[in-house]
């Protein structure tokens, strides 16, 4: 596997990390809703409520994970072991999920500042997000890794999250009316999502030193 800023297997890292931000989620809903209803500004105001939430899960997962490299070199092994089986697990749920739901533009003006504190709760009540960087980030890792490749990896995450949100707010209201009138699409590119998780599960499970 290839290494590139500390990072193990850095090419499946970055597809990892845009293939999470692929998957719909309350972010993504939070962000489109933002946008179909309010305009670029509001989308950009959930877009930072997002990251912030994400954020402040990212640090306090790093900082656990630091301690546990440190530590125990056989804990952080059964970290990996459970990450993958967590990439699995969520797959096999976007293949059984089901599709539903619509993005309601016809409400009232609401300002930048309450789109970002709803983002930002969206994040920070969503259980899902620590666990995902708990058992994400020790999949790219060796026990000995410095604590400077935890930072680029958060660096990476928020970067990508960015250009990916960010993406969506420049096309939101067309992505909306698009998922309306193609729920098959939705459901299609979900299923995608789902298999390409158990794939890297499955690989990253196997690839594990």
């Amino acid at each position: 596997m290839t290494s590139l800023f500390g990072i193990q297997d850095y090419a499946s890292f970055v597809a990892a990390i845009l293939i999470f931000q692929m998957v719909p989620g309350p972010g993504t809903i939070a962000i489109l809703n933002a946008t179909a209803r309010n305009g670029v500004r509001a989308g950009a105001a959930a877009v930072l409520g997002t990251l912030c939430g994400d954020f402040v899960y990212m640090v306090a997962a790093v900082a656990g994970l630091a301690a546990i490299l440190q530590a125990n070199a056989f804990v952080f092994q059964a970290l990996q072991w459970f990450g993958a089986g967590y990439l699995v697990w969520m797959g096999v749920g976007l293949l059984r999920r089901r599709m539903s739901g619509s993005i309601d533009v016809d409400v009232p003006q609401r300002s930048a500042a309450s789109h970002f504190r709803q983002a930002f709760a969206v994040s920070l009540t969503n259980p899902k997000v620590i666990l995902f960087f708990v058992s994400f980030f020790p999949l790219f890792l060796r026990p000995g890794a410095a604590a400077a490749t935890l930072g680029m990896m958060m660096l990476h995450v928020t970067v990508l999250s960015l250009l990916y949100q960010g993406l969506l707010v420049v096309v939101g209201n067309r992505v909306a009316g698009a998922l309306r009138g193609y729920p098959s699409a939705r459901r299609l590119a979900t299923r995608i999502a789902g298999v390409a998780l158990i794939g890297f599960g499955i690989r990253l499970a196997t690839g594990n030193r």
